[in-house]
This record gives structure tokens, sequence and C-alpha cells, in this order.
């Protein structure tokens, strides 16, 4: 159409805020929008933020800074910022930055459309709210168009477990989780346009407690639902806290077919004097109790994990013990960071660890990680796994999808269909994917 307005959003961050742009982009097809992969065409730039990374509201002050020029030649532009950064920093984005026509939070982009129209009318718009209502089913229905073989589905949302160093609850909120009906709809529609695995979101997904027939249901309970759902190949979650890996969830991972093997279940820290002063509420022990339940519901479970060094008074022998017990559970993946504050949390007012020790942790951290990662990814030569190829590589004739592992697989000479599952034998690991050969009946 002739009157079609251009949207372009950056997305910083999660898999949770990737869903939420998706989202915002719906909703914005409905005020006469359609996406652009170029802010220089767009007629509405949004950040999506996220508050996790250190120092993030100014990268995104930086990265409004970009956007002077493009705004001085294009006045009727329009520029916001939504997401986590938003949540937290609020009017002061305009204040700084008078570029910026909307700030809204992560709980009230459904009310997009609404904002965008003040902006329209000349007006700043701001809500950071956490409304009553269910932002998703304030949304409209969104177009039947096609999609890729992957999706994410946001299942639950905010924290309750206020970790010394995270900001989720105050960005995020409570925790809530969405009715079971609503999720087996939206991924019933996903299945009908093309989509073949699933990844259900949370910040805590495994706390996820939504109403369900017969009560409320736990996330095993919604697994075993979704596994009922025809055209729906692979399940997966993410992220756990070690807290709420309950009985039953560990027990899907041995006899739900669809939920794939592989498990995203951080504990930060090996040390028990670090997890008490994280507030983790688990300890060294009861984490490594879980991960032994676990591998004996699904042997070949690929486990990664989340990892802080330096955080406020750790020493070398906390750290040894965070490095104890990365060789004890051997993971084939990892993100690791070092300690950075956030304002208004607890750990932001404690003694910190001098930079540069913390730097050197981290670099002995990672490189174990990486070595484990390597070895689990050599011990993929010779066997075979089922594939399920998303996009063509960068060579011609290759095909490029992920394993039940997680797992990148390249495979040259492929005659795979996008969104086709098929049997591959592994034939070389490289550094962070592995290469296979197709095998045809």
């Amino acid at each position: 159409m002739a009157d079609t307005k251009k949207l372009y959003i950056k997305t910083y961050g999660c898999q949770m805020n990737v869903y939420d742009s998706e989202r915002m982009a719906e909703a914005m097809g409905g005020a006469g929008y359609e996406t652009t992969d170029r802010p220089d065409d767009a007629d509405m730039i949004l950040l999506n933020t996220c508050h996790i990374r250190e120092k993030a509201a100014e990268k995104v002050y930086s990265e409004l800074g970009r956007f002077k020029g493009l705004k001085a030649g294009k006045p009727d532009l329009k520029i916001g910022v939504a997401g986590c950064v938003a949540q937290a920093e609020g009017e002061e984005i305009m204040r700084r930055q008078p570029l910026v026509d909307l700030v809204v939070g992560p709980q009230a982009y459904h009310r997009l459309p609404e904002m965008e129209a003040r902006t329209q009318a000349g007006q700043k718009a701001l809500d950071t709210d956490f409304p009553e209502e269910d932002k998703f089913e304030k949304l409209k229905s969104r177009p039947k168009a096609k999609r890729g073989p992957t999706a994410f589905l946001t299942v639950q949302e905010g924290c309750d477990k206020f970790c010394a160093f995270c900001v989720v609850p105050y960005t995020r909120g409570a925790e809530v989780s969405r009715p079971v009906d609503r999720i087996l709809t939206e991924a019933r529609d996903l299945v009908e346009r093309g989509v073949r695995e699933i990844t259900l979101l949370g910040q805590n997904v495994n706390a996820y407690h939504g109403a369900g027939p017969h009560g409320d249901m736990t996330l095993a309970g919604l697994i075993r639902e979704l596994d009922k759902v025809d055209g729906l190949a692979r399940i997966r979650f993410t992220t756990s806290h070690p807290n709420d890996m309950m009985d039953d969830l560990i027990e899907a991972h041995g006899t739900c077919e669809k939920l794939m093997p592989y498990l995203h279940l951080p504990v930060q820290s090996g040390s028990n004097k670090i997890l008490k002063r994280m507030n983790r509420s688990h300890d060294r022990d009861s984490y490594l109790r879980l991960v032994e339940r676990i591998r004996a519901a699904r042997p070949d479970i690929l486990l990664s994990g989340d990892f802080i060094v330096g955080f406020p008074e750790e020493t070398e022998a906390d750290f040894q013990d965070t490095m104890d017990l990365i060789e004890e559970v051997k993971y084939g993946q990892a993100f690791s960071f070092k300690y950075s504050p956030r304002p208004g949390t607890p750990a932001a007012e404690r003694a910190m660890v001098e930079d540069g020790e913390a730097s050197d942790r981290l670099y002995r951290l990672q490189a174990l990680i990486t070595k484990q990662q390597r070895e689990i990814q050599d011990s993929m030569i010779g066997r075979e796994v089922n594939v399920l190829f998303e996009k063509p590589g960068r060579l011609a004739g290759q095909m490029v999808g992920k394993s039940e592992y997680l797992h990148a697989v390249h495979v040259a000479e492929c005659d795979a269909e996008i969104g086709e599952i098929a049997q591959v034998r592994i034939v070389e690991s490289g550094a962070n994917s592995l290469a296979g050969q197709l095998l045809r009946d």
C-alpha cells in the first residue's frame, strides 16, 4: 500500500527480547507499518534494549546519538526505546536524548500503536507501567505469514528470586505465567505457519505455573501438552533456575520424545560462600546432585551454564571451587562474564574484586569451558544425529541446521529442504560447529 510506513527494530540481549521484538512488529503492523532492516529507510526506529550487560544504558545513548543526523534530515522520523533499559531509565531517556519520541517498558509494548499515534500528534509518549491486562491477549491477531522452522514462545515472565547481582525483578516484575490454552493456541498457529521447533522462554521458565483446565500446570505438564501438538517436532526451554527443576520436569527429559536433550542450567559459582552472597538459594552440592539426577533420566543430555567471576568478596579459593565444579559437570557450552555492578542491586554496594584479577579468572574459566566444549564436539565425530535444517550455508549446495544437542551442523552437497529433519553422520568438529554427511535411504 502507498501509505504503508516502515519500522526498524534493533534487538539487544536475550531470546525473550527477540520474541518481544516480533510481537512489537506485529502490533505495529496493525498500525500500518512493515518492517525494514535499514534504519535510513524507516519511518519509526525502535531500540529493544537489555539491561544485563555492563553500561547498558550508556550504550543505548551512544546508539541514539548515531540517529541525530538521520532525524535532522527526516523530521517526521519517530524514535523509540523499549525493553529493560526503557523500564529502568524511564523519562530520563527523553531528558538526556530529546530526539526520543517514546519510551515503553517490556510489560506495555502492546500499547505501542496508541503511543505512536500520540507521537504523530506531536506528543511524547512514556509507558513503563506494569498493567493488569494480559499484553499477549491485547495484541492484534498475528498475520498468517510463513515462518522459519524455529520460533521462541514466551510462557513466563518476571522473577521472584532477587539474586544480588540481577536487575530482572525490577525491570520485568514478579513471576507471571501465561495460561496453558493461550500457549497451545499460539504454538499451533506457529506450527501451521511452518515452525517445527519451539523454544519456551521465561526469566525462570521452569517456575512456570500457568492456569490449566484442572488447576495450575507445571512446565512439565505444559511440555506434555505440547508434545501432543501435531506437526511440532521439537521442544526446548530456557532459562532455568536450579531451585525450580522439579521431579516431573526431570522425568520429562527421559519420557517426552519431543523434548530435546539440551538443558541450560545456570549455577553462577561453585563456591558456597559466593552462592550465599549472590542469594542463589542453592549450594554446590545440591546443584551437583541435581545434575546427577538429570543425567540419570537422560544420560546423553548436553548441559550449558552461566558463570560470573570476580563477584564481590570472591577469593582465589572461591574461584577454584567454580573451576572444580566445571571440571566435574563438563559443560557443552556456557556463558561467562566478569561481575559488573547494576545500580539498585544489593551487590552493587559491595567491595569489588580488582579488575585485573577478575579478568585473569575469566580468561582461565573460559579456557576450561572451551576445552570441554571442544572435547564434547570431538566426541560427536562418527555419531549419527538428527538435524533440523534452517538455512542455506555460505557454500554452494551447503545447508545448515541444529542437532538435538543444539550443535550447529553444516552439511555439504545437501538436498534437504528448510524445515526438514534428516539424519546426518558427523564427520568433522570445528571451533563452534560440526560438519556432517547427509544420510539417505
